[in-house]
């Protein structure tokens, strides 16, 4: 690959490992030309992991991937490809998504038909952080300083020429995941709240749906009552119903309020993404280009 690609740099990223994988990480790094160490201060989280190596390479197009090697590095030809026909981003979607679980199949499905409904952006389906992008839109996506990141959907929102290349995933060989299910729904909300404003407004829909059910269920004791005769408790309709009704809207508009009252919250702080305690290659590692512009 280094012939057809000339000079790489592998940028490898720990996020906070509790093993010896930093200690065999720095040990090749110091020994291999053109191999680069981060040792984040502490467990950031995938998506911030993933922001710290992007933000710490310095080629002119650079490939994200997960080190477990589901994502063939061979596909990367492929990408480097298409970014020279022009393409600033270039996708690896996957055409199976190898032995998953029906229940993750179908949330992802879930989750891509969702997101192509409410966002005002073009989330490629069945791709995941193993992608190629290029310098000038790597600047522009290090600008971005969300700390709720899904980078999934901030990526397509650069825009820029973006492409897809198709290949197929394999089965895990060791180990076990560490992205379970309540990791996914974490990711898939971090998702929604960071890329549209429809849950805010989805609380004046459910608002207006709960209301009408208590019309119509008033409605309904005053016709059994004034037209059919049934004896019901004097005042204990109207407030069990006014109570519940109300109660409900007011409960689950200032939970979508308050998510996203966190998040601004969050963001209002200013606080570095992450924190690299060090950082072991070979050769002294200058400041990264994109720490420039962020």
């Amino acid at each position: 690959m280094r012939d057809s690609c000339g000079q790489i740099e592998v940028v490898i990223v720990n996020d906070g490992s509790t093993d010896h994988s930093w200690r065999m990480i720095s040990e090749h790094c110091r020994r291999a030309r053109g191999w680069v160490g981060l040792n984040l201060s502490r467990n950031f989280g995938h998506q911030l992991a993933l922001a710290a190596g992007l933000e710490a390479s310095r080629g002119m197009a650079v490939v994200s991937l997960d080190a477990d090697l589901q994502d063939p590095p061979e596909v990367i030809l492929e990408m480097l490809e298409q970014h020279r026909r022009g393409y600033d981003v270039v996708y690896a979607t996957r055409r199976n998504r190898g032995q998953e679980t029906l229940l993750k199949q179908i949330t992802a499905k879930a989750f891509y038909i969702l997101m192509e409904n409410i966002c005002r952006v073009a989330i490629p389906r069945n791709t995941g952080d193993f992608r190629l992008i290029s310098r000038r839109a790597l600047t522009e996506l290090c600008r971005m300083r969300e700390t709720h990141r899904f980078l999934r959907g901030m990526i397509p929102w650069i825009g820029f020429p973006q492409t897809q290349v198709f290949y197929d995933r394999a089965d895990r060989t060791h180990g076990s995941t560490h992205y379970p299910f309540r990791k996914m729904l974490v990711l898939a909300l971090d998702g929604i709240a960071s890329m549209s404003a429809v849950p805010l407004r989805m609380a004046y829909v459910f608002s207006l749906m709960l209301f009408s059910v208590f019309v119509v269920y008033v409605l309904y004791v005053l016709f059994e009552h004034f037209v059919r005769g049934t004896e019901v408790m004097p005042g204990w309709t109207s407030i069990m119903a006014a109570i519940t009704i109300f109660g409900t809207i007011q409960l689950l508009q200032l939970g979508i309020f308050g998510e996203y009252l966190g998040r601004i919250y969050e963001q209002s702080k200013n606080r570095p993404l992450f924190i690299v305690q060090e950082v072991v290659s070979e050769e002294s590692i200058q400041q990264p280009p994109c720490s420039e512009n962020c």
